[in-house]
């Protein structure tokens, strides 16, 4: 038997990690400034977050839903302080696309409602109703076809307006800050609107925190810069810092019934512990404080590199876009300088996601070999050899 072939990969297997940094076989040790698509929050094999895990093994790992699961209680008392939806409900799953799923059905239950409006640039999954959503029709076959999806400019009231005004939407589904289309940031005032519209027509709103949550922007969700309450909020990647979870928040005027949603496997033992163990490091760290700090910290270092055209992002989701495309440069900052980075749809873009806990002199040794980067290619011309490597990378490696 072989892995069915849809990743293209680095020729770097990190076989050892802590903290920021992961070590392949050689003993060569890298800077994680990417944390693994936004996934390592606490730094890989925190200690506390590998107590919890390791104590919950040794009483039980798994048993279904069909019982009582204390730890689940225990981590939505614990999720509800520190993101502040008090009164929200908690629905447990497995993964990003799998949220997103859930809150598509869940909104429909609302208002009986099909059409789903996205925005240009998104991306919420590669499954069913998820990548029909996603903005890269490479990844949508026949079978997610049928969706009814509505796509607009990110930003365009006017445009938003129209459609909502039918009261033909089910729901509006947006990014925090769209991590896959480039690190691309809503106005507060888009996201009032969004939520004064969806509140007037009867629609769903759902605020798609997968990549953008868990503490990553300095707030515990981005969309709280805003001052909005979404009606359904999506989660995983940091909720687990490496572990399978997932979950979404759901307002509490929404109705449940018995089989309305399941999962085998979502709100396990384990799983529950992994979330638990991040609330706590974030909370015993105060790493949201943390990101925005070093977040500032970074983008003012930054902001001395003429090569960039622009710094987007809030906390420790960043986003740098030079004037050409990026591929070589990162291959550079992998190969030579040792430094994991992310791409983006916006080939021009790279991703920088490190984990929360990251350190100033963490940040200084990215900066330098940056620096060192940018010095020696003078121009960020890719090389014919990489390029079209790298474009096929682009294409897949970054969307997710």
């Amino acid at each position: 038997m072989s892995m069915f072939p849809v990743y293209p990969v680095f020729d770097v297997e990190p076989i050892s990690a802590e903290g920021a940094w992961v070590m392949d076989a050689n003993g060569q040790r890298y800077l994680d400034f990417y944390g693994g698509h936004a996934v390592i929050s606490i730094g890989h094999r925190h200690p506390h977050y590998v107590k919890r895990i390791k104590d919950q093994m040794d009483r039980i790992s798994f048993y279904s839903n069909s019982v009582p699961i204390a730890i689940q209680h225990e981590l939505d008392k614990k999720l509800g302080q520190m993101c502040c939806y008090h009164d929200f409900q908690l629905f447990l799953c497995n993964s990003g696309a799998e949220a997103i799923e859930n809150a598509f059905k869940v909104a429909s239950s609302v208002n009986g409602r099909s059409k789903i409006l996205t925005f240009n640039k998104a991306f919420h999954g590669r499954t069913s109703l998820a990548v029909a959503a996603t903005d890269n029709p490479k990844l949508v076959f026949p079978v997610n076809e049928g969706a009814e999806i509505i796509r607009c400019e990110l930003g365009n009231h006017e445009e938003v307006a129209e459609h909502l005004a039918t009261k033909e939407v089910c729901c509006v589904i947006i990014e925090g800050i769209q991590g896959v289309g480039g690190i691309v940031e809503s106005s507060d005032e888009f996201l009032r609107f969004l939520r004064d519209e969806c509140t007037n027509t009867g629609t769903q709103l759902i605020l798609d925190e997968v990549q953008s949550g868990f503490g990553r922007t300095g707030y515990f969700f981005a969309h709280q810069y805003s001052g909005i309450r979404p009606d359904v909020i999506t989660m995983a990647k940091g909720m687990g810092n490496g572990f399978p979870v997932g979950g979404i928040l759901i307002a509490p005027e929404i109705e449940a019934f018995p089989g309305m949603l399941g999962t085998t496997y979502g709100g396990n033992h384990l799983a529950c512990a992994a979330s638990l163990a991040v609330l706590e490091v974030l909370e015993s760290e105060n790493l949201m404080q943390h990101a925005q700090e070093m977040g500032a910290y970074l983008i003012e270092r930054l902001s001395t590199h003429t090569a960039i055209k622009e710094i987007r992002g809030k906390g420790l989701m960043i986003g740098l876009e030079f004037s050409e495309p990026v591929a070589e440069m990162r291959k550079k900052l992998l190969y030579e300088q040792f430094i994991f980075t992310g791409s983006s749809s916006n080939p021009n873009t790279i991703r920088l996601l490190p984990p929360l806990n990251i350190t100033q002199a963490q940040i200084d040794y990215f900066l330098d070999g940056l620096k060192q980067v940018i010095q020696h290619q003078g121009q960020l011309h890719p090389s014919q050899d990489f390029a079209p490597l790298f474009a096929n990378l682009n294409a897949y490696v970054n969307w997710d």
